[in-house]
């Protein structure tokens, strides 16, 4: 009988240490819309492993969700004490609820941090910052190029080849629509990726250009801006874009077409290589097998710039209500730690933190793509992907979706991105 209550008590005083260090853990929460939910658990696994004494829970939602979401957190006063930003509009228009994240960094690399990221993702991290504040808002995670992909059976089966000008662009499209492909898929029901397109296309037109506006520098007005926004109109009136393609999302509705192999063509960026790593990736996806990334064509005739447009995907600020230490650590391990290798391995992105690369490849063209990706296209970027004020963001995916339905002409849409632009003042 004695052994008997013993064994009880121990049993008893193991379980209420056990709930008791349960107790005392901390929970650091994430809501993004990146990475997907299936590669955030796998990194909660590695992290919570590697950093005793630390719970994450995590959410994701497509990106348009996540806005609303954050939104409705930050107007309620509970922002999670790690949130997922973009440079530029998005960290902006939290900055008050953010606690500067420049702290956690030299905590964990020293003084000279920065050295230990890729150039481009600290530098784009104060886009958007008013003059004279020098904060850090968040960290950069994931770096990338935007650009598109074209699905390679299908390239084959038209017996053409990833067009260079807008003529080829819309050989291709017709080539493709007769043998009842969609031609270049698009959700333009989306507005980040109707802005990711005329981010390309003014970047033909003039390089840097659209920097300069959003200093004042040039009005939105310019000429050349109008010449953009005219291509983007082309681009339905031509057929580069399927039918209805303002009626439908990028994500999950222009993605499930795409995967189904009946798109030739698509607007995506390096992310594009994480549809790798589901859980049951489709034929075209099983080891990036069925895709290829090219450059955007030069659709003015007069020579693409040969840099790309890109840089931070997602970085990650601390909130101001935050355990800071705690969200530190997480934040810290998801950039360069064990969090942050098992993140690489699911090819979801690039990395900002020097030094990650995947620890095996499933083919050789995987292996190509991403050493064309991290090799050859990431140094060449200059200019960011993202606009520096939330207001001008949203006027300009306004303003392309009106001119795209025929509701406004491209020199009135950008009219009122230039009416947003002094609103500012």
């Amino acid at each position: 009988m004695r052994n008997l209550f013993v064994a009880t008590s121990v049993a008893a005083l193991t379980a209420a240490s056990a709930t008791i260090a349960a107790a005392q853990d901390t929970t650091v929460t994430y809501r993004s819309w990146s990475p997907v939910i299936q590669t955030l658990q796998q990194m909660v696994e590695s992290t919570e492993a590697a950093v005793p004494g630390t719970k994450i829970d995590v959410k994701t939602f497509n990106y348009g969700e996540y806005l609303v979401d954050l939104q409705t957190r930050a107007n309620a006063g509970d922002m999670p004490d790690l949130v997922g930003l973009e440079p530029g509009a998005l960290t902006q228009q939290y900055r008050e609820q953010l606690a500067p994240a420049q702290d956690c960094a030299v905590k964990s690399w020293g003084e000279n941090w920065k050295s230990k990221f890729f150039p481009l993702a600290v530098e784009q991290v104060r886009l958007g910052n008013p003059e004279g504040d020098e904060n850090f808002y968040g960290l950069p995670v994931l770096t990338q190029t935007i650009n598109l992909w074209y699905v390679v059976p299908v390239m084959k089966d038209l017996g053409l080849k990833p067009p260079e000008t807008y003529e080829e662009l819309k050989a291709l499209s017709e080539a493709a629509t007769a043998a009842g492909y969609a031609p270049m898929m698009i959700g333009a029901g989306d507005g980040w990726i109707r802005r990711d397109v005329f981010m390309q296309l003014i970047h033909n037109v003039a390089p840097g250009l659209i920097y300069q506006a959003e200093k004042g520098e040039v009005p939105w007005t310019d000429g050349r801006f109008v010449e953009a926004m005219q291509i983007w109109k082309y681009m339905f009136d031509d057929g580069i874009f399927q039918v209805g393609a303002l009626g439908l999302s990028h994500y999950p509705g222009a993605v499930e077409v795409i995967e189904s192999g009946r798109a030739v063509t698509f607007p995506m960026g390096a992310w594009w290589q994480q549809q790798a790593a589901g859980a049951n990736p489709t034929p075209l996806s099983k080891d990036l097998s069925g895709y290829a990334p090219f450059k955007f064509p030069d659709v003015t005739g007069n020579g693409a710039p040969e840099d790309f447009l890109g840089g931070i995907d997602v970085m990650i600020g601390i909130s101001k209500d935050a355990d800071y230490d705690a969200a530190c650590k997480v934040l810290v391990d998801w950039i360069g730690g064990a969090g942050a290798q098992t993140l690489i391995n699911t090819y979801n992105d690039l990395p900002a933190f020097i030094g990650l690369r995947p620890e095996s490849f499933g083919s050789a063209n995987q292996e190509a793509v991403w050493d064309k990706f991290t090799e050859e296209w990431l140094p060449t970027v200059k200019y960011a992907r993202q606009l520096a004020a939330p207001e001008v963001k949203q006027a300009l995916e306004n303003a392309l979706a009106a001119v795209a339905a025929g509701d406004s002409s491209p020199a009135e849409g950008m009219a009122t991105v230039q009416s947003a632009q002094d609103s500012l003042q």
